[in-house]
């Protein structure tokens, strides 16, 4: 089954819910590892918004905080990881890189508006990863 297995988060309902999908799939295998990824959006608002690199770091460490706290209660091997980009392209690229097995990911983040416009990040990583990609709504 599936071992190494990309958990995509924002800190949002949806991520939360496709925290607990996370887990139940981790244990279906107990070697599986789970890494908690959260993307660090370059665009100017988060820069601008988040001038302070210590107040920065925690708002992130608070984002993956739930996640966390949920698989460590599961009794689930995990690692957190931070990357910097635009979240679907990068989320992409990092399954891509390190060859995860599955990647699972909430199915929105935003707001309608935002998705009709950008785009849905689920979207993006469902169409162009190399794994298997777990959709949660």
């Amino acid at each position: 089954m599936f071992k190494k297995i990309l958990l995509a988060t924002d800190g949002s309902e949806h991520a939360l819910r496709a925290t607990d999908k996370a887990i139940e799939v981790a244990n279906c295998n107990k070697q599986a590892v789970v890494h908690i990824v959260y993307v660090i959006d370059d665009a100017k608002s988060d820069v601008l918004s988040n001038w302070n690199t210590i107040g920065a770091k925690e708002k992130r460490l608070e984002k993956v905080k739930p996640a966390e706290d949920k698989l460590k209660a599961a009794g689930i091997n995990y690692e957190i990881e931070f990357l910097q980009g635009e979240p679907g392209p990068t989320i992409v690229k990092h399954a891509n890189d390190n060859q995860f097995d599955v990647v699972v990911v909430g199915s929105r983040g935003r707001n309608r508006f935002q998705e009709l416009v950008l785009g849905s990040v689920s979207h993006k990583v469902a169409k162009r990863a190399n794994c298997a990609v777990l959709i949660i709504k």
